[in-house]
């Protein structure tokens, strides 16, 4: 998943054989580049809607995208599916809402970044190497060299990028439930639908509280097309044309991707000590697919 995943990834996927082409190689990096620059036009929409409007605003795009994609079936979901979607929706809001407020306190590049230690530790939990070992302390130094005590330090919006990290990790794991539960894609509708109807009440109370401009409506669906519908249908063609180990690795330069674009787009720029901290949780997590055996 990048960033903050555009949308509840489908359940099952059968990994190809054949090796990654070009074509797979371009479309993984085009669904990281728009989902970096949509979370980087969202953040433009701030100023007048703020995180939680623009997060209203993106749940509402992507349960529009995903329930034309997975019309799901929801009278004849039982209990036992419902639970986990339930709790996918709740987490999917969360985890975006988190990622938002992280990126308008601290900028793009560190905040995915924190949010991205998610996965990392899902995939190092998953095995007892000792280069997994290796790459928990690349990652964990990292961490602290990001977190490190300044004058400047924003410790809560920081905060808000780790919620984002185990939000993303339960995500992939709630994801994983709802895939062996629910046929298809109908679970990642469903959850994406109660998300949205979650921020309803959300969406009502900053239209009311603060009326948006063309503009900044504009810059909210924006974020929700480039950073929900574009990444998740990309997704959809590239996994069944990409290895899983690979994209994977891919989904390491997502932190690479939101600097650079955070640096060019909102002129967010880090230092040598930030982007060697960032470099060094992206390094963990490609040195543990790339050592890892299937």
């Amino acid at each position: 998943m990048h960033t903050a995943p555009a949308g509840p990834a489908p359940a099952t996927h059968t990994e190809p054989t054949h090796r990654t082409s070009p074509a797979g190689v371009a479309a993984m990096l085009g669904s990281g580049m728009s989902n970096q620059i949509g979370a980087a036009t969202g953040s433009l929409a701030f100023p007048v809607l703020g995180p939680v409007g623009v997060v209203a605003v993106r749940q509402y795009v992507a349960a529009a995208v995903l329930l034309v994609v997975g019309r799901p079936a929801l009278r004849s979901f039982t209990w036992w599916q419902w639970r986990p979607v339930i709790l996918l929706a709740v987490v999917f809001g969360t985890m975006n809402l988190s990622l938002y407020t992280a990126i308008d306190r601290v900028g793009l590049g560190l905040a995915v970044t924190l949010e991205f230690l998610g996965p990392l530790a899902i995939a190092l939990a998953a095995t007892r190497r000792r280069v997994d070992a290796l790459c928990a302390l690349m990652a964990a130094a990292g961490v602290v060299t990001l977190m490190r005590p300044q004058p400047s330090t924003d410790y809560v919006g920081m905060g808000f990028g780790l919620l984002g990290a185990v939000c993303w990790a339960s995500y992939i794991l709630l994801n994983r439930t709802v895939g062996s539960r629910v046929p298809g894609a109908q679970g990642s509708a469903a959850a994406a639908l109660l998300s949205a109807v979650m921020f309803l009440p959300v969406g009502l109370y900053v239209v009311l509280r603060h009326p948006p401009t063309a503009a900044s409506l504009g810059y909210a669906v924006a974020a929700g097309v480039l950073a929900s519908a574009v990444p998740y249908l990309v997704d959809l063609f590239t996994l069944r044309h990409v290895p899983a180990a690979a994209f994977g690795l891919f989904m390491s330069v997502n932190p690479v991707l939101a600097a650079l674009v955070g640096w060019i787009g909102l002129g967010q720029g880090l230092g040598w000590t930030e982007g060697a901290a960032i470099g060094a949780v992206v390094g963990a997590n490609v040195l543990s697919i790339l050592t890892s055996r299937r």
